[in-house]
């Protein structure tokens, strides 16, 4: 089992940054780590990717080159930078663990724990 804690959203206005952090209940050294983020109406999208070793990510097309996914040394703790916000990127921002997996997925239901969720506000 693993707890998925997130912390760090608010409201920001656009162009603005924000970094989120999730915090583990235990190292998640080994395991594939994402973010994901739903906006009121529509389904849950992936956003970014954390291989098991710390070294490979993957990113939405949607945030590439303005987002950036990594985690601390002790490996409980990831983090999302979000820099340059735009309206869009309004949402619940979740934080999920795959413990067992080690290829990529951008695929909700290949993740096993997630966290409550944050919320992020860009205003224009």
């Amino acid at each position: 089992q693993v707890q998925l804690v997130e912390s760090g959203g608010g409201l920001v206005q656009a162009g603005g940054s924000l970094r989120l952090s999730c915090a583990a209940s235990r190292r998640t050294f080994g395991s594939s780590m994402g973010w994901f983020r739903q906006a009121p109406g529509k389904e849950r999208e992936f956003v970014a990717y954390l291989s098991w070793s710390g070294v490979v990510t993957y990113y939405a097309d949607s945030v590439k080159g303005r987002f950036t996914i990594s985690r601390d040394n002790a490996g409980n703790t990831m983090f999302l930078q979000m820099n340059n916000l735009k309206p869009e990127d309004t949402a619940v921002y979740y934080c999920a663990v795959n413990p067992s997996r080690t290829t990529l997925s951008t695929a909700a239901k290949d993740y096993d724990y997630w966290g409550q969720g944050t919320q992020v506000t860009v205003s224009s």
